[in-house]
């Protein structure tokens, strides 16, 4: 099975501005995340950015980088530019890697690959892993999902999904089992990608801030596998990038 990376690197971050290029231990952080993609099977891995400085950056390091459009309102607006300067086809299939995980593990994006290819009826898959800790389930920036019995998505929220009311009272707020924080990595087929940019952003994607929403208000089935190794969370704050400074360090 053939596939492509595309990775988007936005300049501009609401939470932490410039993060793409922040050092981490000696890299860039997207320079990271562009090593770990290369170690997967995809035939390709693309950098996608609408900023002079990362571009710069990508060539310094090495990458394949395209320049895209300031405006897009979400990276998959920004991947589906970089199909069409590509040429890819309809039925190929292209992995969304996120700018902000330099820890992903090259396994878990060949997953996200197979798991689509191997779901005609979804048009988008993606990965999740079981929330124990409390503290995760009530921290808006780790994001949760709800799936229904056949593996499809039924919703994603920075809320605390599924609420267990009786458990709260008992003062244990993860649902075992049922607790899942979703890893923001998806796989798309170029046809989905087409459609995806000629709808206009969904009133629960502006609310939740969170893109994949757009496609389930048209209805996409949205496939979800708990990912097959652990997947360390991206980097949204300042105080992520110092934890992950740490980290990487630690393990030289």
């Amino acid at each position: 099975m053939s596939y492509t990376v595309i990775i988007p690197a936005r300049y501009q971050s609401t939470r932490l501005p410039e993060k793409v290029l922040l050092d981490l231990n000696g890299k860039p952080m997207l320079q990271h995340v562009w090593e770990r993609a290369q170690q997967c099977a995809a035939a390709r891995v693309v950098i996608a950015t609408d900023h002079q400085l990362v571009e710069a950056a990508c060539k310094d390091f090495g990458a394949e980088v395209f320049m895209t459009s300031e405006d897009h309102s979400s990276g998959t607006d920004r991947l589906q530019e970089v199909t069409n300067l590509l040429g890819l086809a309809d039925d190929e299939i292209v992995v969304n890697v996120q700018g902000d995980e330099p820890l992903i593990p090259p396994a878990v994006i060949d997953q996200v690959a197979r798991n689509l290819a191997a779901n005609a009826a979804a048009g988008i898959a993606t990965l999740a892993e079981a929330i124990t800790d409390a503290a995760v389930l009530d921290d808006p920036n780790a994001v949760k999902l709800v799936t229904a019995d056949n593996g499809m998505a039924l919703y994603f929220s920075r809320a605390a999904i599924p609420w267990d009311r009786e458990g709260r009272r008992n003062g244990s707020a993860a649902v075992p089992g049922m607790a899942r924080r979703h890893i923001g990595i998806y796989a798309y087929r170029v046809s989905f990608l087409n459609q995806y940019v000629s709808w206009s952003p969904a009133r629960l994607e502006q609310i939740e801030m969170l893109e994949q929403l757009r496609a389930m208000a048209h209805g996409i089935p949205i496939h979800v596998a708990d990912a097959c190794e652990p997947v360390p969370a991206g980097v949204d704050t300042l105080a992520d990038l110092e934890a992950l400074r740490a980290l990487v360090a630690g393990k030289g």
